[in-house]
């Protein structure tokens, strides 16, 4: 056999085959090089960005306090069941995942004797929208459940004992008007940065103090880092920031005369404000009917939102700041301290006040009272003689001096939903209905007509009436502590001004509403408490169409007479007159702030009606005691 040697042309192909393989190993290499080594950091952020999620913590909501230091808004824990669902994961599609957890959920039913509340379909939800995330099985459970699961169920998988705060009103539904609610926060509307995965239920104010002082209440939030996998499970905690307290109130507000005031109206349906008249602090300010705050919390269903917004009893109107209402009778005393500033003679003048009065056309019948002056004409709420003295006067002055009292516009107190009232002028008159007559005249001299006021307007009115004429903006809110800091800054008083009433006529006013309540004859001793003295005055607002019940019924009050620390208005709708329905109220809530003063050494024992401490004239129980501003005067028809 003969063997044929390779030709040696073939020599050159393989040693360029074998340059290109080896120059192909050294860019794979390159290029693995660039890969693993020279990009690595690149790859590695890309990685920690698709596998870090983060999670926004909601920030702790400060407190809010009475002047006393009760807490009225709190924070409780609230201790949930939760399932983590990467501790029952299964491999294959989603539905098996779900099984498992359907299981865990069946098993710690038994265990603590709850009843399920999540079921299928919000397991999937729960996948799709918020995977890194505990699923909580049950929200708020109580001690008992939580020692059976603690007991019997540690060989439960992925099952832990969730924890969160979430706002309790303790004295609710006695101060929901005031300090309204929260309820969940919408995240679009949290102003924060976007780079958030998840936000957890972040509580915002919806009403009241809640609403208006919402940015500093709301704490500052926290977040954490979570590390999921590719399919999206947790897989554990990288980084946490603890969320941060917001800011505290204390309040202008004494839960004691709160309650006292809730006590007072009983079941009726009205409101009731409280004043100090040297400062205006709001002391109280109850609404009747109420609504418990709880249930707004964190969000109110849809069946309860129907019942509250839909009750003929208005549960949520704040009838203290936004019920509008015909005074009656108690506007006199402004009237008659508005007449002595037109002519200071009006203070001693006697008026006739027959049981029936012409106007013009019109025949008024009202109950007759003989002659009186504006003292007793104030004792036995005389209409016949406010009728006559407003026309004397004129009304420009009664509406002016309504208009500087404060009444036709909002008091500022830091209530939201504060309405204005009216004081309708003739021009209002012109605009809206007709021209002025003197039919107008006499219903704005009883505090009828279109004369609009609100329970925290009269309240102001007499705290300024008791004080000697100093008008002060109602304040709610005393002081204020930042996030962070041991000590209260306070919130100062305002005083708006004086208004131009003399000491002859306060003296007058006041002497006229001490009788009301202290004088047998007095339309106010219903009122009237053993060992206290104190004034006020009553008063019964026709409305809407004439007939039983279409009456508001008012008094309001200044107590102890001599050194005045209360300012009350009460109101109950649909009463029989201001002394028969609001006396018996008023005189539950005098006695207990009676002995409330007593208790606390606030009440110095005088005998009759003393000097006053602000420098008035001394009133007496008669006529008599204040000669200095009394003199027999002329009897006019």
């Amino acid at each position: 056999m003969r063997i044929r040697r390779t030709d040696r042309h073939y020599m050159p192909r393989i040693v360029l085959m074998t340059g290109g393989m080896l120059l192909a190993f050294l860019v794979l290499g390159i290029s693995l090089w660039r890969l693993q080594v020279t990009n690595m950091s690149t790859f590695e952020n890309r990685q920690q960005i698709q596998s870090l999620r983060r999670v926004r913590l909601p920030g702790i909501r400060g407190k809010i306090y009475d002047r006393n230091g009760l807490c009225l808004a709190d924070n409780r824990p609230v201790y949930s069941i939760a399932l983590f669902l990467e501790d029952v994961r299964r491999a294959g599609p989603w539905s098996r995942t779900v099984d498992g957890a359907m299981e865990v959920i069946d098993k710690v039913a038994n265990v603590t004797g709850l009843k399920p509340e999540m079921d299928r379909a919000g397991i999937m939800k729960h996948i799709r929208l918020r995977l890194p995330l505990p699923l909580v099985l049950w929200n708020d459970i109580g001690p008992q459940s939580m020692a059976r699961l603690a007991e019997l169920g540690h060989d439960i998988p992925g099952v832990d004992v969730y924890t969160q705060a979430t706002r309790i009103y303790p004295y609710s539904p006695y101060t929901s008007h005031l300090l309204g609610y929260v309820g969940r926060a919408d995240p679009d509307t949290m102003n924060e940065e976007k780079n958030y995965s998840y936000y957890l239920p972040e509580m915002n104010g919806r009403a009241g103090l809640e609403k208006l002082f919402d940015p500093f209440l709301r704490g500052e939030a926290g977040g954490m880092l979570v590390q999921i996998d590719v399919s999206g499970y947790r897989h554990g905690e990288l980084a946490h920031r603890t969320p941060k307290a917001g800011g505290d109130l204390k309040l202008t507000l004494d839960m004691e005369v709160q309650l006292l005031a809730r006590k007072a109206l009983g079941e009726h349906k009205g409101a009731v404000v409280v004043l100090d008249p040297n400062n205006g602090d709001v002391l109280a300010m109850l609404s009747a009917p109420g609504f418990d705050a709880n249930r707004f919390v964190p969000y109110i269903t849809s069946k309860d939102w129907k019942l509250l917004s839909e009750d003929p009893e208005k549960p949520l109107l704040n009838r203290a700041v936004a019920g509008v209402y015909p005074p009656g009778s108690i506007f006199k005393p402004l009237v008659g301290l508005a007449a002595a500033m037109v002519n200071p003679e009006a203070l001693h003048t006697v008026y006739d006040s027959p049981s029936v009065f012409r106007i013009g056309r019109r025949v008024v019948h009202t109950t007759g009272h003989g002659e009186v002056d504006m003292r007793e004409a104030l004792k036995v709420s005389a209409n016949v003689y406010f009728f006559k003295t407003a026309l004397a006067c004129g009304p420009d002055i009664i509406l002016r001096q309504a208009l500087t009292a404060g009444l036709g516009k909002k008091t500022g107190v830091e209530v939201d939903f504060e309405q204005s009232g009216l004081v309708p002028d003739e021009k209002w008159q012109q605009e809206n209905k007709k021209g002025w007559s003197d039919g107008d005249t006499c219903n704005l001299a009883i505090g009828q007509g279109y004369l609009g006021v609100t329970p925290i307007q009269m309240a102001m009115l007499t705290a300024t009436i008791a004080n000697g004429g100093y008008l002060y903006r109602p304040r709610l809110v005393q002081a204020y502590r930042e996030p962070g800091s041991d000590t209260y800054s306070p919130n100062p008083e305002d005083r708006i001004g004086k208004m131009s009433w003399s000491d002859a006529a306060l003296a007058t006013v006041r002497g006229g509403m001490h009788d009301v309540i202290m004088e047998p004859d007095g339309t106010g001793t219903r009122a009237a408490v053993d060992g206290l003295d104190f004034a006020g005055k009553t008063g019964t607002a026709e409305y809407g169409v004439k007939g039983e019940g279409d009456k508001q019924t008012w008094m309001i009050a200044f107590a102890p007479f001599d050194n005045p620390q209360y300012a009350i208005a009460m109101l109950i709708e649909d009463g029989n007159t201001g002394g028969t329905t609001v006396g018996p109220c008023l005189k539950i809530l005098m006695k207990g702030l009676y002995e409330k003063m007593k208790r606390e050494g606030r009440l110095v024992q005088r005998s009759g009606v003393g000097r006053q401490e602000s420098g008035f004239p001394t009133i007496g129980k008669n006529k008599n005691d204040f000669s200095n501003h009394w003199k027999k005067p002329e009897v006019l028809s």
